[in-house]
């Protein structure tokens, strides 16, 4: 009886060593899977580094995050990828001469308040407020209004929290109307930003959506990007705060959706 037992325990054991083992060669495998992937991006940041630095000197001073958020806006593609990296740093030569855009070129889009920043979500993100309804078309020109895009974006970037390179955007309609819309102006900030600024938008969720807004959507949508779209979500009024939730604490939330922290114009960040 003694015999049967013991022998049962061991068979028992054999099995939950096998059953660990084959969980460790497991863990080993997802590990070695994610290695390779690292391995491949720092193989290809190399290539496109080379490839670039040929073709553009200036592009020493990028770091390797810089080349792999092009890289994965391409798809790891280095073809396509360093293409798009050099593009981006002969604009940033044309719209950037002295390496940043001073409030004094933008004072009439800075007047609004249009563009807050307050805390980080879950993940450290810092988190960005734009407010569409406070933009006014009539207000200054759409030169102005991409320089106020790139000087926010600039703010933004400066002041992402160590090893962090994206940020999560609440785009807020609440009041907007036809006399808001922009499109000429809404389809240059996405340029910039996907053609510029690749892979810093985390998420980009819409809420206080009025209908007529769809209208504005509709022109605008097919210019977006498959991953752009992928990271954008339109929260329904009722949901509203629930729906922040998920991403951010509430004591990261600001002030006007039910949080703790009130909201900072961009400025002043």
């Amino acid at each position: 009886m003694e015999k049967e037992k013991k022998a049962e325990t061991e068979e028992n054991h054999d099995k939950e060593e096998m059953e660990f083992k084959d969980r460790e060669n497991g863990g080993q495998e997802e590990e070695q899977k994610e290695a390779i992937g690292d391995e491949v991006e720092r193989s290809k940041i190399g290539i496109m580094r080379a490839l670039a630095e040929r073709e553009d000197p200036s592009a020493k001073d990028a770091d390797d995050f810089m080349i792999r958020r092009f890289l994965r806006a391409r798809d790891l593609d280095i073809e396509k990828a360093t293409t798009m990296f050099l593009k981006y740093l002969s604009w940033r030569r044309t719209f950037l001469p002295k390496g940043f855009i001073s409030e004094s070129e933008i004072s009439t889009q800075l007047a609004d308040n249009k563009l807050c920043m307050q805390g980080v979500d879950k993940q450290g993100r810092p988190i960005v407020v734009a407010f569409g309804g406070r933009h006014k078309p009539t207000k200054g020109n759409l030169e102005e209004v991409k320089r106020f895009v790139v000087y926010g974006l600039e703010k933004i970037c400066a002041k992402m929290p160590k090893g962090q390179e994206k940020f999560v955007a609440i785009g807020d309609l609440e009041g907007w109307g036809f006399s808001n819309s922009d499109i000429r102006a809404y389809l240059a900030s996405l340029s910039i930003l996907q053609d510029c600024y690749p892979e810093r938008l985390g998420k980009l969720i819409i809420v206080h959506v009025p209908y007529i807004f769809m209208t504005a959507w509709k022109v605008v949508y097919p210019f977006i990007d498959s991953r752009t779209k992928k990271k954008i979500v339109f929260v329904e009024n009722k949901k509203l705060k629930s729906a922040l939730l998920e991403d951010i604490d509430e004591s990261q939330l600001p002030d006007i959706y039910g949080g703790k922290l009130p909201l900072v114009p961009i400025e002043e960040c």
